[in-house]
């Protein structure tokens, strides 16, 4: 008997390690996707494998930022107006999941799979050949109240097995002798990591197709052939060539597209996709910067990259799957530095030099990953946000055991793709 592939929809770096857990537990894959292969919502990434990051987008306080923000063109949130009842709906539910009691239940869940992520990608970099470093990940408070609350964090942080000290200016020089940020503090987590995005994605592809998996780029799924409540095949659209192609199963990991291909496989994911930019730059002589690090109130991430560049990225531009780029957004992450680094000069990019992509944001700031519940063959990893990267192998490795039919290594519950109904 022939065996039948399992389809993964969409080529970013959920996808890609999707792939490659089923591939190393002896499936057949073939990934679809959209793209060309040289773009992606993880190709320009920060490239931060943060554990620390345990606390959800949906969050007290988070909807009176935003309100704020919007008021500023330079801000690092901006939701684009629009008349869009999708809009409305996830507004609605971020609102209703900004509470304590939402935080609490997500804080374990984004931890758990945080570490697993943290471990998998250590075990994987001398096999393929990506640069990955334990630096930890500092996080700049330019005012006090602001070092209060992230000291705050901190205290949590410690108290759920995650690292993390609070600095005053003199051990923060000592970290970046080079830069002396000026800051009220900083809290440093010395566990977590960063790597070169695009070496790792380039390398997990070679590694995937090497070994037999079919990448079928500029390709899009654009119907199901259903016998029952299983898929059986998918109607592939390629260079304006349509091809049927039978599955085993199907996971849905396209992004910020799954919202919209959700549709059409009767499944209820609201998403919205958000804009975020980045800018590399060379390390400056004299100036560099060692530790990848976090500018709290401005938002900004700048991560020196394989020891040869540093990029900066940030914003949230909730403004559907619009390809302009705003560049006030950009100098808002510019202006931003030397707020915090006085001596770091940093000029304005010209656009053809910024490089964004669309971060798929779930109302609850949680990833759906699991069984679908609309067909029997059909699972879903995706809505990782702006950690898309940091959580990657984790959930490749949870949804491969799911489908296998494998003891997950954490309870899936939390990222139920029912969450929000049918």
């Amino acid at each position: 008997m022939v065996q039948k592939p399992i389809a993964i929809i969409g080529g970013g770096i959920i996808g890609l390690f999707s792939a490659y857990y089923l591939l190393e537990w002896g499936e057949k894959v073939v990934v679809i996707d959209k793209s060309s292969g040289n773009e992606g919502c993880s190709f320009g990434n920060a490239g931060m494998v943060v554990p620390s990051h345990f606390i959800p987008l949906a969050s007290p306080g988070m909807i009176e930022k935003g309100l704020k923000w919007m008021l500023d063109s330079e801000s690092p949130f901006y939701v684009k107006p629009r008349i869009s009842l999708e809009l409305l709906k996830w507004g609605l539910q971020f609102y209703k999941n900004s509470n304590q009691k939402h935080v609490d239940s997500s804080v374990p869940l984004l931890r758990d799979l945080g570490l697993i992520s943290k471990l998998l990608y250590h075990d994987l970099a001398q096999k393929l050949k990506y640069s990955y470093e334990e630096k930890g990940l500092v996080m700049y408070c330019k005012k006090q109240n602001t070092l209060d609350e992230e000291a705050h964090v901190a205290e949590l942080a410690n108290n759920i097995g995650i690292e993390a000290k609070v600095l005053d200016k003199k051990s923060i020089h000592k970290l970046e002798p080079e830069i002396r940020p000026e800051v009220a503090g900083a809290v440093y987590f010395p566990g977590d990591a960063h790597l070169n995005p695009t070496e790792l994605i380039e390398s997990l592809k070679k590694y995937l197709v090497d070994k037999g998996v079919v990448i079928k780029h500029n390709s899009e799924m654009i119907n199901i052939q259903t016998v029952g409540d299983e898929i059986t095949s998918l109607e592939i659209m390629n260079d304006e060539q349509k091809e049927m192609l039978e599955v085993g199963n199907v996971v849905l990991a396209a992004g910020s597209w799954s919202g919209i291909l959700g549709k059409m496989l009767r499944l209820n994911l609201p998403m919205q996709a958000g804009k975020g930019y980045s800018v590399s730059k060379s390390q400056v002589p004299n100036k560099e910067i060692f530790i990848p690090n976090i500018l709290v109130e401005a938002r900004v991430a700048i991560t020196p990259m394989s020891g040869r560049f540093v990029r900066f990225g940030g914003t949230m531009e909730i403004g559907g799957l619009d390809g302009t780029i705003n560049m006030n957004r950009v100098r808002g992450i510019i202006k931003s530095v030397p707020e915090f680094f006085p001596d770091y000069a940093l000029d304005v990019p010209k656009k053809e030099e910024v490089w964004y992509g669309f971060r798929p944001c779930s109302p609850d700031g949680l990833p759906y990953i699991g069984h679908s519940g609309a067909y029997k063959n059909l699972f879903i990893n995706t809505g990782h946000a702006m950690m898309g990267i940091s959580l990657a192998p984790a959930s490749g490795k949870l949804i491969a055991q799911q489908i296998l039919g494998k003891k997950t290594e954490m309870d899936l519950n939390g990222f139920s793709a029912q969450r929000f109904g049918n």
